[in-house]
C-alpha cells in the first residue's frame, strides 16, 4: 500500500513535468522541425522530473501547483491552426506507431522496479502516446495539428491529476477498492468539466 501511495504521489507530480513537455513542444512546433521540438520537450520533462525527485512531495501543495501549472501551460501554448484535409497516411504509419509505442512501454516497464515508487511514478507519466501522436501529426500535417494534440493532453491532465490526488489521499484511509472508486469518480467529473472548455478553445 505504501508503494502504491508513493507511486500515486509521484504520478501527480509528473503532471507538472507533462505540462513542461507540452509547453516546450507547443512553443517550438512552429519554429523548427519536429526533432527539435521533441528533443526540447523531452529535456523540459526530464529537467522538471529531476527537480521534483529532490523535493518533498505533499498533496497539500502539490495539487494546487499542478492545477496552476496546467492552467498556465494551457494559456501559454499557441492555438493550433484548424485541421485541413490531411492526405492519407502511408501504409507503414500505424505499424510504426505501434512498434515505437510498444518498445518504449517495455523499456519503461522493465526499468520501473529498479527506480523505486516515486521515480517510477514520475517517469510513468511521460506522455508517450501523446508524444507519438504529436510527432506524427507534426510530421504529416504541420505544427497546428500537433499543437491541438497537446492542447487535448493538457485538458485531460486535469482529470489525471484529480485521480491521483484522490487516490493518494484515500489509499491509507479507505483501502484499495474505495480509494480507486473515489479516484475514478473524481476523474470522470473533472474530465466532464474539462470537455466543457473545448468549444471555447481558439
Amino acid at each position: 500500500m505504501a508503494f502504491a501511495r508513493a507511486a500515486a504521489v509521484g504520478s501527480l507530480a509528473g503532471a507538472l513535468a507533462e505540462a513542461a513537455f507540452c509547453l516546450a513542444y507547443g512553443r517550438l512546433a512552429a519554429r523548427g522541425p519536429w526533432p527539435l521540438a521533441l528533443g526540447s520537450s523531452c529535456l523540459a520533462f526530464a529537467a522538471a522530473a529531476l527537480a521534483l525527485q529532490h523535493l518533498p512531495l505533499g498533496i497539500a501543495w502539490l495539487l494546487p501547483a499542478v492545477v496552476a501549472a496546467l492552467a498556465l501551460a494551457f494559456r501559454l501554448i499557441p492555438g493550433g491552426a484548424p485541421r485541413g484535409v490531411a492526405p492519407p497516411p502511408p501504409r507503414w504509419d500505424i505499424p510504426a506507431r505501434m512498434a515505437v509505442t510498444t518498445g518504449l512501454v517495455l523499456l519503461l516497464t522493465g526499468a520501473a522496479p529498479a527506480l523505486g515508487p516515486r521515480l517510477a511514478g514520475l517517469l510513468a507519466t511521460f506522455p508517450l502516446y501523446a508524444a507519438i501522436l504529436t510527432v506524427f501529426a507534426h510530421r504529416q500535417e504541420g505544427p497546428g495539428p500537433a499543437v491541438q494534440v497537446l492542447g487535448g493532453l493538457l485538458l485531460g491532465l486535469f482529470s489525471f491529476a484529480g485521480f491521483f490526488a484522490v487516490l493518494a489521499a484515500l489509499l491509507d484511509r479507505a483501502g484499495m477498492v474505495l480509494g480507486f472508486t473515489a479516484a475514478v469518480g473524481a476523474a470522470l467529473v473533472l474530465q466532464a468539466c474539462s470537455l466543457a472548455l473545448v468549444p471555447g478553445r481558439k
